[in-house]
């Protein structure tokens, strides 16, 4: 999955009292009972009136009324995983996460800069049809199965989306999914200006960065651009060590704090190899997200680069799986993430300090320039005589 969070011990936060008295958690939960009851004996579909069904439903419902990135793990769900927890419900190249529940799959997260998030899909929605076929009765592995195709590839989706009355019909582009972090470096002109693109934090990206860099350093790199647009983030660990390999060792770079305050604080690995203080633009746009905000952020406020483009999608929230009773679990906000400063990208983002508008027709060309390599001949010739403006911008930051 690529979201950025770490599992934390389910330990309440209690520093601070919600924003009503105990007295009003009675006549709120009679409300409750009295909703359920009326819908109990009313309702016209007698098989969805089920205690467990729509108090999970309610459940679902409460999770995702706070904020994206929560979200109630149905018992069907629940047990899925524990049967089999290789399973990986996400669908890299359609930026989508499954969940299942009484009535089958549905979207449990839309990840940002992905086709499902240009399509302004939402959690929640239910998943009913794959390329015409239905998906009730399926294996979640045979429905994952079928979503998975080749970049360039189409899906034709049918969704009920929580916020439509009717089911609505849409079709996907699948994106390439990149086998390795960094899928781009070089120089890009005479005077020395490096490019090195990362597509996801992963693992293994601290030491495909710390190569790309040797070796742009080796040929005369004397400044760099690098590009984080599009990338999702990833893993916590992987972004303080490429924290460090720009900022002095032992910086505290990224802090988490959740209802008490700092939960905990991250700083650089206190041995560095090389100094690289050369000059330094980072490129972020509206599906730069997580690990991506808090890598920009921090540079920003250590004045270490000039970052260059949109603001950023606004992910910098900790999540923490939590076991429940009849075989559920919450995946709950208990912090968020915080950059040097203090401030934390959470729903806001991180703003550039160029600023760069970027048009859906550059969007599109700079989405194909990132898979140049895959490009059928039609495709290449879009980006004929084009130039990325943003690249370009974050140029004429840099010092020469």
């Amino acid at each position: 999955m690529r979201c950025l969070f770490i599992l934390l011990l389910a330990t309440p936060l209690l520093a601070q009292s919600p924003p009503d008295p105990d007295e009003a958690a009675y006549p709120a939960i009679e409300r409750f009972i009295e909703v359920l009851e009326q819908v109990r004996e009313r309702h016209i579909d007698v098989d969805k009136l089920g205690y467990d069904r729509l108090v999970n439903h309610a459940l679902e419902g409460m999770l995702a009324s706070l904020d994206p990135h929560s979200s109630f793990i149905h018992p069907e769900m629940a047990a899925m995983m524990k049967a089999n927890p290789e399973l990986d419900p996400a669908v890299p190249s359609l930026g989508m996460v499954l969940g299942w529940r009484d009535d089958g799959p549905y979207l449990a997260q839309v990840l940002p800069g992905s086709a499902a998030s240009a399509a302004s899909l939402l959690p929640g929605s239910a998943l009913l049809e794959i390329d015409g076929h239905g998906t009730v009765g399926r294996p979640l592995d045979e429905i994952l199965g079928s979503l998975q195709k080749a970049a360039g590839e189409t899906a034709k989706l049918k969704l009920k989306s929580p916020a439509e009355p009717k089911p609505i019909e849409i079709e996907l582009t699948h994106h390439a999914v990149p086998t390795r972090a960094v899928t781009d470096f070089h120089l890009i002109d005479e005077t020395g200006t490096g490019y090195l693109r990362l597509a996801e934090f992963t693992a293994a990206a601290p030491r495909e960065i710390e190569a790309a860099l040797d070796e742009m350093e080796d040929t005369g790199m004397q400044r760099l651009i690098l590009d984080l647009r599009g990338n999702p983030g990833g893993s916590l660990s992987a972004t303080v060590k490429i924290l460090g390999l720009f900022l002095p060792p032992e910086t505290e770079v990224v802090t988490t704090r959740g209802r008490e305050g700092v939960i905990d604080t991250f700083t650089t690995p206190e041995r560095q190899r090389r100094q690289r203080g050369y000059p330094m633009a980072v490129l972020i746009d509206r599906g730069s997200a997580s690990a991506s905000e808090l890598t920009s952020g921090a540079l920003q406020d250590l004045d270490r680069a000039e970052i260059v483009g949109e603001v950023s999608y606004g992910k910098g929230s900790v999540q923490n799986i939590i076991p429940m009773g009849g075989g559920t679990a919450l995946r709950l906000t208990i912090a968020t993430y915080h950059t040097p400063s203090g401030r934390t990208p959470h729903g806001v983002g991180i703003t550039p300090d160029v600023p760069v508008e970027t048009d859906d027709a550059a969007r599109e060309k700079i989405g194909l320039s990132f898979r140049r390599g895959s490009l059928t001949p039609q495709e290449l010739s879009r980006l004929d005589g084009w130039t990325d403006p943003v690249v370009q911008a974050a140029l004429k930051t840099l010092p020469h």
